[in-house]
């Protein structure tokens, strides 16, 4: 915190600049991050096995709202969309393989993202050694992560010593209530559906996951445009890839703070001036952070409504 304090002063203290922005161009940005999470939600319904929205979109909207407001957000998110899924009828494994899934393609298309800057890095000298070595180590991350997924979609041995050892722990907390049993047979199980799932649906998925992520780029640079600035494409994409790494560790919830910090710190280092940075950044997390959060609250409202009863 003293090493952020004076970047999350300047961010929080822009809130007035955002009636300076181009009403268009902030529209579109809100357009864009709407878009954004309609890919989000095909995702989760592709890989839960289901083919109602409802739940699928007010279960993903409330856990992302508590994500993003409590401490250990991503864990106590995904407990409530969980629960939230498996009261509209969806089955308990599939929903906690489908949303590890969804998850873990997340990542993956996150890590994806500097290689598309590779050509702007090693095209241009000028680039910042800083937005270089990160487009390099995410490279590098992306190969380690592919490598992984393989050794966990394909061989048996890694995702049984995973479910023994998630079994122990929890057989150990949880005495002395009845233990677990065959936690690795139901993984292995939903492993493999999953599995059939992204290959059967596999263009599908990867449109989603470029439209995910590629919407909310937009809305990033709907912002800066918002601004009056006019950036560099390439390095904007990699200093919002190195961003959404920085926010995949929980320091706080949703990346509060820490988020706001460090993409406005570099984007400065992509060639936005420093005003620019400060209240594009805003702009894009009002978008992609704050409205979310409300609407979390209504899409709550929406599901207690038509599962009163459960």
């Amino acid at each position: 915190m003293y090493v952020l304090l004076p970047s999350l002063i300047a961010v929080f203290g822009s809130w007035p600049k955002l009636a300076t922005l181009s009403g268009v161009w902030l529209f579109v940005a809100l357009l864009a991050e709407g878009g954004s999470f309609v890919c989000s939600f095909g995702i989760q319904r592709i890989v839960l096995r289901t083919r109602g929205w409802f739940a699928v979109i007010t279960a993903g909207l409330t856990g992302n709202a508590v994500t993003n407001t409590l401490p250990g957000g991503d864990a106590a998110g995904a407990a409530v969309q969980f629960r939230m899924l498996a009261t509209a009828g969806v089955n308990a494994d599939a929903a906690a393989g489908g949303l590890a899934a969804s998850s873990l393609i997340g990542v993956g298309g996150l890590l994806m993202l500097p290689i598309l800057t590779l050509p702007a890095v090693l095209g241009n000298s000028r680039v910042n050694h800083t937005l270089a070595s990160a487009a390099f180590i995410g490279v590098a991350a992306f190969a380690v992560y592919i490598g992984l997924g393989a050794v966990l979609l394909e061989t048996d041995g890694p995702p049984r010593a995973v479910a023994r050892a998630a079994q122990w722990i929890w057989n150990k907390i949880r005495r002395p209530h009845p233990p677990l049993t065959g936690l690795e047979d139901r993984l292995l199980e939903q492993r493999n559906q999953i599995r059939g799932a992204l290959g059967k649906e596999w263009k599908q998925i990867f449109l989603l996951v470029a439209g995910r992520l590629g919407l909310d780029y937009l809305c990033l640079l709907a912002a800066l445009r918002a601004t009056g600035s006019e950036p560099h494409i390439w390095l904007v994409l990699l200093a919002y890839s190195a961003a959404g790494v920085i926010a995949l560790f929980p320091l706080t919830p949703g990346g509060l703070g820490i988020v706001e910090a460090s993409l406005s710190g570099l984007l400065v280092l992509a060639g936005v001036n420093g005003r620019s940075a400060v209240v594009a950044t805003l702009a894009y997390r009002l978008a992609q952070y704050w409205i979310p959060t409300i609407v979390g609250a209504v899409a709550y409202a929406l599901f207690r409504r038509r599962y009163r009863t459960a």
